[in-house]
């Protein structure tokens, strides 16, 4: 049987790219069986072939680290459009968002942040200055009121509906990276409180939500003190709050 075909009866909707992905990454024919061996036991592909392409580049992702995901590109042009200085990459993963905002924005200083430590060894992979703790206790205190735009890609999967998610996020991504809590809302709750303590007069605070939680989103960064609005896109739901005045 082919690869092709493999993939394909395993359940790969994109089989002949996901083909050409393996035979690329594979150094030798034996190295090959190995990584569509992985591929047809469900391991996410971007851990098979150890990258994935978001925002046009490639992200080193290793193992049990969330994958970023196309949708997380709306934060990422919504960061670009206010040309920050100075910018935090919070819960960052791989470190994706913070890796593509220092390509685009080569003059600014970025730093990121993460409470579990594979996906720090991951980040820094990808960018510098990452580093390991819960939130914004991670950072350098000497940043405190001098960030221009947080960018928190917080978990917001409700504790229970992880279950329902594909496999392939369920089985093989950090349960850190995805529960939110009992309504998805807990951790984007802490980091709205903890934002105005961060970042400069003006500066803003975003966060990737679903349109099901937008208006909880919403009220989060309203009862932190901070203005905010929902910005959406195609396939995406963003909440961006500044400090009030």
């Amino acid at each position: 049987m082919s690869t092709v075909d493999r993939l394909r009866a395993a359940g790969c909707v994109f089989a002949e790219e996901e083909a050409a992905l393996l035979e690329e990454a594979a150094t030798s024919a034996e190295h090959l069986e190995q990584l569509v061996t992985q591929r047809v036991e469900g391991l996410p592909l971007e851990h098979v072939v150890g990258w994935a392409e978001f925002c046009g580049r490639r992200i080193t992702i290793t193992k049990g680290v969330f994958v970023p995901r196309h949708r997380t590109e709306l934060l990422v042009d919504l960061a670009t459009d206010l040309n920050p200085e100075l910018v935090v990459d919070l819960c960052c993963g791989s470190g994706a968002i913070g890796a593509v905002l220092q390509h685009r924005l080569p003059k600014a200083t970025v730093y990121a942040a993460d409470i579990d430590p594979a996906a720090v060894a991951c980040a820094r992979k990808n960018l510098t200055n990452v580093f390991e703790g819960d939130l914004f206790d991670a950072l350098p205190q000497d940043i405190r009121g001098h960030i221009d735009v947080v960018v928190a890609n917080v978990p917001y999967v409700p504790t229970d509906d992880i279950r329902f998610m594909p496999p392939e996020a369920r089985d093989f991504e950090s349960r850190v990276a995805l529960n939110g809590g009992p309504d998805g809302l807990d951790v984007l709750r802490r980091v709205a409180v903890q934002a105005a303590h961060w970042l400069k007069p003006g500066g803003h605070l975003m966060s990737e939500t679903s349109s099901r939680q937008a208006p909880g989103a919403l009220a989060a960064f309203t009862d932190a003190g901070l203005n905010a609005r929902v910005v959406t896109s195609d396939d995406a739901t963003a909440i961006v709050g500044s400090p009030r005045k």
